[in-house]
């Protein structure tokens, strides 16, 4: 076969013109060009990866009229999808190498299924690259002399010494690094002129390159990124163009801190309250050696999304983002720079990590540090109204949404002003939707919101479509989240296959704020009164037959999740002071809600790998960065910007928090415990009995020192109940709970302690999900299973390569890591399961989230949810689905006594790439990329009454890059 792709795509010919309808942007949009191997550069041509694929196909299928016209249709769009690929990682004036389009056409050949092209082409390349080597061996070796691009337009010669000091530092203390590695595959991304930007990209780009091989490279590429944020901080803030190595920086980060505060209170993003620290001393207290600790994903996430900028240029480096966020939390303090610098250090150790709205806004003119908003919305238009203007005040600084809709009344329902009736809650729920997407929350990321519905509410059955792709659109909400408010009547209904009955609030508006038994007996006395005619609007149902739907819709459109009204409300420490009518926008947060106060909290997670010590729980630095961690929680709510006054009054009159934790799945491989085994659910048990207990002491400890919040008397906890003692209010309730009360602390000594001294917040703990500050530390998030060992990993900062450094250690320990394993870990989805020459006991320790039941995920959350006050974000896992298994999975949630659950995860697609090129990742250079849309999957249907009837269906993908929430 006779192939030149190489020489195609060299070539400097005019761009071809797609069709109207290709995915490829039009040419004036695209100013890509593409260095070839001598160094030269020439426009980039679509045209000639046309031909060059056309020449591929035509070589493999034949020259017949018929396959012609079917290769002309097929390499049309492949070329699209290979032009849109590139542009997806362009910044301005992108310049790519020759081999990075070719690595885009191998790879969507790939995807396209067209293996037999695909081979071929991947032959060809590895045979023009061995002569090309051999051309090279026999010329002399001398290289270009290369000239850099200045922002002024002039040119100065390459300073190879200063590539060559980077590097160098990048690599130093990292084991199976190279920085001669890194040298070699920077020279081949450079060209004469090349810009003093594309410079600083090229080091970050072929660090990544290596990433799948050695997961330290993670850490070189951002040390690489590291080099070129702080030319680009330092020159604006200093008003010169300054370059400074790592090693420059033990001393010019104290030189820069305080021109730093001047510059953002300068610039109207700091509060001017900041410069009256005594900044000299928070500089000496600043660690620049922990910028080294940063993996890619995490430093560019904060390149991209956290540090502060002014007209484009950013301000902040690490240490000083860090240092900022505390001094903005420690404000209020006495010793404020104790405190600040007591803050600074819990956060850049990445013991404890605030949530993103307080990363975003503390210390700056508007400190919306809050995490989650819930609202009950009113039966009337100006309340419908009020709640849809207050969730785009909230979302407007990076606030979560939980919307309880229940109070709407449903379609057909009397409206006695106008003698009309109700379109029911579906259109205003669609108006919610589009409120969140036009406020979205700065440009920093999409707007977000839950809506909640009970079970009993006639418009149930339409609410469960809402996130169908079919139907009329105008009854539809793509882009807003939903959940079922379920009470336990309706889950024992569905155990006796007994009916159900929908009604409208308007005719039983007190089933809304009743829980527990007296729900129960007033929602017989209206299915009575339904039954003698005197409810307008009611219908029956068989609870089975609605209980299959809610579990169809979950899997086909990953909502409405399943969320338990129930034991939210039972164990609630603050029942006496209202109802808890949903939870918020990621399942965690149990609040109560009315007309007269909207639900806030303020989160923030422990980072549960930095507190194993030798193979088990550090107890001293547990207990240390829990008590630092409440404090930081608990300045917030005094802190706080507040965009409505419903909000403000809630939290200052109960002071809820919300401390999670993350890592947990790195905690247990750093232990050698499988996550599908009985060592796993203690482990969850015990570390989450601890936190429980450092929290609540810190609550307390923080009521002597600062009073109780108003409203403890009355509470669960002034009666001495704490969370371990509430799960008998709701066995007593149920009539029996299958729910694990073992304990292993001096709970007595601290439950006197909280009846005496009180609580300085009505709640404290809560699991979110963590999903980007868990990247910023380089942990999992959450309590999450592995997703997989291996895989590229889409967010708001683009595609990153994913590598499980634990498992490539203890391959490297056993002498299995190598390039074949690399292979076939991406040719098995980054699944270890498969893979015949790894161990059982590495194959048990590194299964990933599909390859385990989820009953274990099920069962250590059980045993967490006894500690906490709140809930958490449980996201379950189901990779061949059946209506009996989800029916048998969700039974399980509620039978073990969780208060939520949150996303059903089912396989994408498409996973990581089976191609031989080598995985590169990044919004800078996205050579791989993996499809993270779930596919339909055909499901084994069960025959149980109780089994949901799925057939096609879809469920929420893994990794949604817009999916980013209370983090």
């Amino acid at each position: 076969m006779s192939l030149s792709l190489d020489r195609e795509l060299a070539k400097a010919t005019p761009v071809i013109q797609l069709r109207p309808d290709s995915h490829a942007a039009p040419e004036a949009e695209l100013p890509m060009q593409v260095i070839r191997r001598n160094g030269t550069v020439s426009r980039f041509d679509a045209s000639k990866i046309s031909v060059a694929m056309t020449k591929a196909f035509l070589a493999v299928e034949g020259h017949t009229a018929a396959a012609s016209r079917r290769v002309h249709e097929v390499v049309e769009q492949l070329t699209a999808e290979v032009v849109t690929a590139l542009s997806r990682r362009m910044s301005e004036g992108r310049t790519f190498h020759i081999e990075d389009v070719q690595d885009q056409v191998e790879l969507a050949l790939m995807r396209s299924e067209h293996h037999k092209v695909a081979r071929a082409y991947v032959l060809y390349r590895d045979e023009r690259t061995r002569q090309r080597a051999e051309q090279e061996a026999v010329k002399p070796q001398a290289g270009p002399q290369f000239n850099v691009t200045l922002a002024n337009g002039s040119k100065v010669p390459l300073d190879n010494a200063r590539l060559a000091l980077i590097a160098n530092e990048a690599c130093a203390g990292l084991e199976g690094v190279d920085a001669a590695a890194v040298l070699a595959e920077t020279h081949r991304n450079l060209y004469d002129g090349i810009s003093q930007d594309e410079l600083a990209l090229a080091s970050v780009m072929a660090a990544r390159t290596l990433v799948e091989q050695e997961p330290n490279y993670a850490y070189v590429s951002a040390r690489l990124l590291l080099d070129k944020l702080r030319t680009e901080v330092l020159s604006y803030v200093e008003g010169t163009p300054a370059n400074a190595s790592q090693a420059d920086m033990a001393t010019r980060y104290a030189e820069y801190f305080p021109a730093y505060i001047r510059t953002g209170i300068k610039a109207e993003l700091l509060d001017a309250d900041l410069a009256r620290f005594d900044l000299p001393r928070l500089a000496a207290a600043l660690k620049p050696e922990r910028d080294l600790s940063f993996q890619f994903l995490g430093l560019q996430t904060l390149y991209d999304r956290y540090f502060l900028h002014e007209r484009g240029n950013r301000i902040e480096l690490p240490q000083a983002f860090f240092m900022r966020v505390a001094m903005g939390l420690a404000v209020r303090e006495i010793d404020r720079e104790a405190r600040a610098i007591e803050f600074y250090n819990l956060l850049s150790s990445f013991d404890f990590m605030a949530s993103t709205p307080t990363l975003f806004n503390s210390g700056t003119l508007r400190p919306q540090l809050s995490s989650c908003f819930l609202t009950t919305v009113a039966d009337d238009l100006d309340g419908i109204f009020k709640s849809v203007k207050d969730n785009a005040l909230l979302a407007k600084y990076s606030g979560g949404l939980g919307n309880d809709w229940t109070r709407v009344r449903g379609l057909g329902a009397h409206i006695k002003g106008t003698n009309g009736e109700s379109q029911g809650v579906v259109p205003f729920l669609k108006v919610a939707n589009d409120t969140a997407i036009a406020v979205n929350q700065g440009g920093k990321r999409k707007g977000a919101v839950c809506a909640y519905l009970e079970t009993w509410h006639i418009d149930i059955e339409e609410f469960l479509d809402l996130r169908k792709n079919t139907g009329d659109d105008r009854r539809r909400t793509h882009d807003m989240n939903t959940a079922n408010w379920v009470p336990d009547l309706f889950m024992q209904r569905v155990a006796a296959d007994g009916e159900w009955t929908l009604f409208s609030p308007d005719e039983t508006p007190d089933l809304h704020d009743l829980y527990g038994k007296p729900f129960a007996e007033r929602y017989a006395f209206y299915e009575a009164k339904a039954a003698r005619g005197e409810i307008r609007v009611f219908k029956q149902v068989r609870a089975t037959d609605l209980w299959r739907k809610m579990l169809t819709m979950l899997f086909e459109t990953g909502h409405p999740w399943i969320t338990f009204k129930d034991p939210c409300n039972l164990r609630s420490p603050q029942r006496h002071a209202g109802v808890i009518h949903s939870s918020n926008l990621c399942t965690e947060i149990t609040l109560n809600t009315s007309d007269d106060e909207t639900a806030v909290c303020n989160l923030g997670s422990i980072n549960l790998l930095n507190h194993i010590k030798d193979g088990a729980l550090d107890e001293i630095r547990l207990k240390n960065t829990t008590m630092t961690a409440m404090r930081i929680l608990d300045n917030v709510i005094d802190i706080n910007f507040y965009t409505i006054p419903e909000a403000r009054r809630s939290n200052l009159r109960h002071r809820p928090v919300g401390l999670g934790l993350m890592g947990f799945q790195d905690a247990l491989q750093a232990m050698r415990i499988a996550i599908a085994s009985d060592a796993a659910v203690a482990f969850a048990d015990t570390s989450m009995e601890a936190i429980s207990y450092y929290a609540i002491s810190a609550s307390v400890n923080l009521a002597a020192e600062r009073g109780k919040y108003p409203s403890f008397e009355g509470s669960l906890w002034s009666q001495g109940i704490l969370p371990i003692d509430s799960i008998e209010l709701l066995a007593d309730a149920r009539g029996g709970l299958d729910m694990d009360r073992s304990s292993t602390r001096d709970w007595a000594s601290l439950r006197a302690r909280v009846r005496t001294i009180g609580m300085r917040n009505s709640n404290v703990m809560a699991i979110a999900p963590t999903a980007t500050i868990s990247n910023i530390c380089g942990v999992a998030q959450s309590i999450e299973p592995g997703y997989q060992n291996l895989y590229v990993k889409s967010n708001m900062s683009g595609d990153f390569t994913v590598v499980n450094e634990f498992l490539v250690r203890d391959l490297k320990a056993r002498g299995l890591w190598d390039e074949v394993m690399v292979n076939d870990l991406k040719y098995f989805d980054g699944s270890v399961g498969s893979i015949d020459r790894i161990p059982d006991d590495l194959k048990a320790l590194y299964a990933t989230a599909f390859e385990i039941d989820s009953a274990w995920l099920i069962e250590a959350a059980s045993r967490r949810q006894k500690w906490i006050d709140q809930a958490q974000s449980l996201n379950l896992y189901i990779a061949n689905p059946s209506g009996k298994k989800l029916d048998a999975l969700y039974r399980l949630a509620w039978t073990r006594g969780l208060k939520t659950t949150y996303y059903l995860r089912s396989r994408s697609a498409t996973h990581v790439e089976k191609s031989t090129l080598k995985g590169t990742d990044g919004k800078l250079n996205a050579v791989t990329s993996v499809s993270m849309m779930s596919a339909g999957s055909t499901v084994n249907v069960s025959s149980a009454v109780t089994a949901p009837d799925l057939t096609t269906v879809m469920a929420c993908s893994i990794d949604n890059p817009d999916c980013e929430a209370c983090q």
